[in-house]
Parts: structure tokens; C-alpha cells; sequence
């Protein structure tokens, strides 16, 4: 009788070692990467070897006994191509460590991300996210058990919430109904990856900036910013950046064929584009086409805004340290324990005037603009028309 064919593994030593490898690589998602390694020279490292170190860790704290510098790391490198064969790794470089699937986190990075999609799920409105959310509750029922509960206690929570209807299926259990850009989201996101023109329609106009009717634009992000979603994109026609709010675009959403996709590379061109007007500026509006081409070719004229602010907020505005990249801040002297005023002073776009004036209004008679003249005439009006309404409820 001939002899049945031995596998490379049929010795218990050298399954145990493919055992530990798997369980090194689900036990420690990353393994290999530059992270794992005590050394401080990272750009040059070895993955296998921080691979072999945490197999040896792991099968100490089993119990498993292996022979003194067990394994070689030619010996791993096979292991790790036979997981490729069966497709338990992919077929591609794990440079930057190694992970099975997609379990690329460990318990403490998936807590943390776990909060942060049930944030999105609830508050933000995020459809996708609420799907993710609770099928991924589920699954991890089990481990949340075992963790006493501490893997679903929600240790951080971002409470902006949506004011308006963002879930089709919310809105249709509800009765809801809403005609928006929100039933069109998986299209709309599958175009921004390949880079797809798409038209879409606005039909409520409420700035009269006279954008309207219907559009054929690159988009490029979703982002939830305060109390609602909004839609980054790019007017195909003559390259405006522009951010609209979702529930303000109709759901008229098709694909432009004619427009060849243009790919993600020229995707993320755009859209570090739109963070530099983001960063310039104070808040989301981008500014008109002209102005807009102006200030990324660095030849706009920023404008000085300076408002005092006065206790007790101006121990709020002191806090902001980080409120805008150019802010300057001067304090007045100090009076019973606390600065008299603050000066907050910060270069603006002209297009961020209206925005910034909206927060400035929000600190009601502790705020006193000081330029430019415009904004000070507009304050000063918008003051006395309030005291006007009140006098004229009093009469």
C-alpha cells in the first residue's frame, strides 16, 4: 500500500506554531507594524520579526513550550504564505502590519470606535451608521457580556444633533416623508470615490444666491457639521467649490456619462483645495466663483475683524485658543480678579463676514465690534432694531 501523502503541519510542533500565528494575529491586530517595535529606528523595520517576538509572548502565556529561538522567521514567512493560500491573509504586502480580514482593531480601538459610530447613529442621523450600529451591536452582545457591559458604555459622546429628517426609512415609518438629496446617499457616495459627475438639483435657495434648478457636479464629501449634513462638491462646469446643505437638494440624482470619471487621486486634490478656503475662512460658505479663484491664487485682499468682548464671556473667548489659525487675542487690564475686556482680532475673507458676525451676535451685549466700519454699522442697527421691537411690544 503506498503511503498517504504527509502534510507540512501533521507534526504537533508545527501546527501549534500555525495555531499561535493565527492567534498572534487576531489577539494583536497590527503586529508587524513599526508600533509594536521597542526600537526607535521605525523606517527600516522588519514586520516578521516583531511577528516572531509576540508569537513567543503569546505562547508563553499559554503554556506552550517552544524550542529556544523557535521559529526561524524563514520558517514564519512560509506560515504566513500558507495563510495567504487559503486566504486567511490577502495577497498583498503587510508591511505595515499584519491583520486578519477585517479585524484591524484591538478591544480598546474597537470601544473607542464603537462610541463614535453610535454617536453617528443616533444624534447625527447617519442612516448607514444606524445599519452598522445595530447589526454590529448583535454581534458583539457576547463580548460586551464578557466585558461586563464596558465595551457598549458610551465614554464619549458628540451630542450635535440633526434638526432636520435624515433617514429615508425613519421618515417612512413616520410618515415623514421628504423629498431630499438623503434618499440618494449610496449613489452619492460611490460617485465620490470614482470620482463620478453627477446631477443633482437644488430647490430651496434661502441666502438668494440664485442656486437653483439643476446641476451637474463632482462631489466630494459628506460632512456633518453642527446641526446638519451637508455636501461638498465641485460645479463641474467651471471648478466652484461649493457646500450646500443636503436636505435643501431635491432627490434628482443621476450620473453624468457623458463625463468621463476623473478618479480618487484628483478627488483628494479637490478636496484639500476646499480645506484650505475651510481653514481661511469662518464657517462653511466658500465664497462666489471669482473671489473664490482670487484667494487660492493667494491674490485676495483678507479683511481685519476686531470685536471686544467683555466678563463674563471674555473668559469664554480666552478659552478658544485654537478657534482660528490667525486669531490674536489682547486682554484689557485686570479688574476685581479678571481682564476688563479681551480684543479677539482675526483676517477674514470677505465671504466669512456674515458668519462671523452670527457668532458674534450670539453674546448679545457682552460683544462690541470694532471694525472693520461695515460690520460695526451693521451691528450697532441690528441692536437698535432689536430694542426698537421691544419698545414697540411695550407701547
Amino acid at each position: 500500500m503506498s503511503k498517504k501523502p504527509t502534510h507540512s503541519y501533521t507534526e504537533r510542533l508545527a501546527f501549534e506554531r500555525l495555531l499561535l500565528l493565527i492567534a498572534t494575529l487576531l489577539k494583536y491586530p497590527g503586529v508587524g507594524s513599526p508600533d509594536f517595535l521597542d526600537s526607535s529606528n521605525n523606517e527600516n523595520h522588519d514586520a516578521i520579526i516583531s511577528v516572531k517576538a509576540y508569537l513567543q509572548k503569546l505562547a508563553a502565556e499559554l503554556k506552550i513550550e517552544l524550542p529556544p529561538e523557535y521559529p526561524a522567521l524563514s520558517t514564519l514567512r512560509k506560515d504566513l504564505e500558507t495563510l495567504r493560500r487559503y486566504a486567511i491573509l490577502d495577497q498583498r504586502m503587510y508591511r505595515w502590519g499584519y491583520y486578519l480580514g477585517t479585524g484591524a482593531l484591538s478591544i480598546t480601538e474597537l470601544k473607542v470606535a464603537f462610541n463614535a459610530l453610535a454617536s453617528q447613529a443616533q444624534y447625527q442621523g447617519d442612516a448607514q451608521a444606524r445599519r452598522i450600529y445595530e447589526s454590529l451591536s448583535k454581534r458583539l452582545r457576547g463580548l460586551d457580556k464578557s466585558l461586563e457591559g464596558e465595551l457598549f458604555y458610551p465614554t464619549r459622546q458628540h451630542l450635535n444633533r440633526a434638526i432636520i429628517y435624515t433617514d429615508p426609512e425613519e421618515m417612512a415609518t413616520q410618515g415623514e416623508n421628504r423629498d431630499t438629496l438623503f434618499h440618494q446617499l449610496p449613489l452619492l457616495e460611490q460617485a465620490i470615490i470614482q470620482g463620478q459627475a453627477v446631477e443633482i438639483s437644488r430647490t430651496k435657495d434661502l441666502y438668494g444666491s440664485n442656486h437653483t434648478g439643476r446641476f451637474q457636479v463632482f462631489p466630494l464629501q459628506l460632512i456633518y457639521h453642527d446641526i446638519a449634513w451637508y455636501l461638498l462638491h465641485e460645479i463641474c462646469e467651471d471648478g466652484h467649490l461649493i457646500m450646500g446643505r443636503i436636505n435643501r437638494f431635491n432627490s434628482h440624482c443621476y450620473p453624468v456619462r457623458k463625463i468621463p470619471p476623473r478618479g480618487l487621486e484628483k478627488q483628494r486634490e479637490s478636496l484639500v483645495t476646499a480645506y484650505k478656503l475651510l481653514e481661511n475662512g469662518w464657517g462653511l460658505n466658500l465664497g462666489k466663483l471669482e473671489p473664490q479663484r482670487l484667494e487660492l491664487a493667494g491674490n485676495l485682499e483678507f479683511i481685519e475683524v476686531k470685536v471686544r468682548f467683555y466678563p463674563p464671556v471674555s473668559e469664554f473667548i480666552l478659552e478658544g485658543e485654537r478657534r482660528h489659525p490667525r486669531q490674536k487675542i489682547t486682554t484689557g487690564c485686570i479688574e476685581n480678579g479678571q481682564y476688563s475686556y479681551i480684543e479677539y482680532a482675526v483676517d477674514l475673507p470677505g465671504r466669512s463676514l456674515n458668519e462671523f458676525s452670527r457668532w458674534v451676535y450670539r453674546y448679545m451685549d457682552k460683544a462690541q465690534v470694532l471694525s472693520p466700519p461695515k460690520l460695526v454699522a451693521e451691528h450697532r442697527k441690528y441692536a437698535q432694531a432689536l430694542l426698537d421691537r421691544y419698545l414697540d411690544q411695550d407701547m
